[in-house]
C-alpha cells in the first residue's frame, strides 16, 4: 500500500469541478440516493473499453443502472466452485438483491478483447495461450463463438461477427445461473443483447425470433 500515490492533478481538478457544478446543483438527488439506497431498473454488462460509455448512450443518471464492466463484456457460465468470480457475483447481486428488471449485454466494434480471441484461436497470438495470461484464459469463454464464425472469409466481417458472438455467448451463459433462469421464466427479468458501433454511434439489438442483430 505504500506504493500508492496521490491523485494526478488533472483528476483532482476534474473532481473539484464536478463537486462545484453537477453535485452542487443536485445535492438533494445525491442525498436521496445515499439515504434510500440504489434501485436500478437494469444491469448493464459492457466492455472495459474506455470508448464504451453506456450511461451517455442512454442518457442515464446516477442510480439508474447497475453497471459491470469486463474484457469483451463476457459472462462466464454458472460455476459454484468456491472460487472468486467477479462477474458472477455482480449478476447474483443484481438479480437476487437489487431485483433488476433487465440485464443488458452491450458489445461493441473494434473490441480489443475479441480481436485477441480471434488471433489466439487462429494461432496468431501464442502469448495468449499461456496459462499465465489472464486475458487469454478469460477469452477462452468466447471459443464457442469463434467456432461459429471462423469460416467467414472476409476478416472485417469475421471480426464483427465475433463481437456479436460475445453478446450471444454471454446471453446463453446467463441462463445457466439458476436464479437468472427462474427470474426469466417467471417474467420478473428480461435479457437483452446490444452491439454498439463506436465509430458512427449505431446501436443494434439482437432479435431472438429472427436470430439477427438489427438497428434500434
Amino acid at each position: 500500500m505504500k506504493l500508492a500515490k496521490p491523485l494526478p492533478n488533472f483528476l483532482v481538478q476534474r473532481f473539484h469541478g464536478w463537486k462545484a457544478t453537477t453535485f452542487s446543483e443536485n445535492k438533494a438527488w445525491y442525498r436521496r440516493l445515499a439515504d434510500e439506497g440504489q434501485r436500478p431498473r437494469a444491469m448493464i454488462i459492457s466492455c472495459c473499453d474506455s470508448r464504451v460509455h453506456v450511461t451517455a448512450i442512454f442518457g442515464a443518471d446516477q442510480g439508474e443502472f447497475f453497471i459491470h464492466r469486463n474484457i469483451a463484456n463476457l459472462v462466464p457460465p454458472y460455476e459454484p466452485d468456491g472460487a472468486q468470480h467477479g462477474t458472477s457475483a455482480a449478476v447474483e447481486y443484481a438479480v437476487t438483491a437489487l431485483k433488476v428488471a433487465h440485464i443488458v449485454i452491450v458489445g461493441h466494434s473494434s473490441c480489443g478483447g475479441v480481436r485477441g480471441c480471434l488471433d489466439m484461436c487462429s494461432g496468431h497470438a501464442p502469448e495468449l495461450e499461456e496459462k499465465s495470461s489472464f486475458v487469454g484464459r478469460w477469452m477462452d469463454l468466447l471459443r464457442p463463438g469463434y467456432e461459429r464464425v471462423k469460416d467467414i472469409e472476409d476478416e472485417t466481417t469475421r471480426v464483427r461477427a465475433l463481437e456479436k458472438e460475445a453478446v450471444l455467448v454471454s446471453l446463453d451463459n446467463l441462463m445457466t445461473f439458476p436464479f437468472v433462469e427462474s427470474a426469466v421464466k417467471s417474467g420478473e427479468l428480461s435479457l437483452h443483447g446490444l452491439w454498439n458501433d463506436i465509430g458512427d454511434g449505431g446501436l443494434e439489438q439482437y432479435l431472438p425470433d429472427e436470430g439477427v442483430f438489427k438497428a434500434v
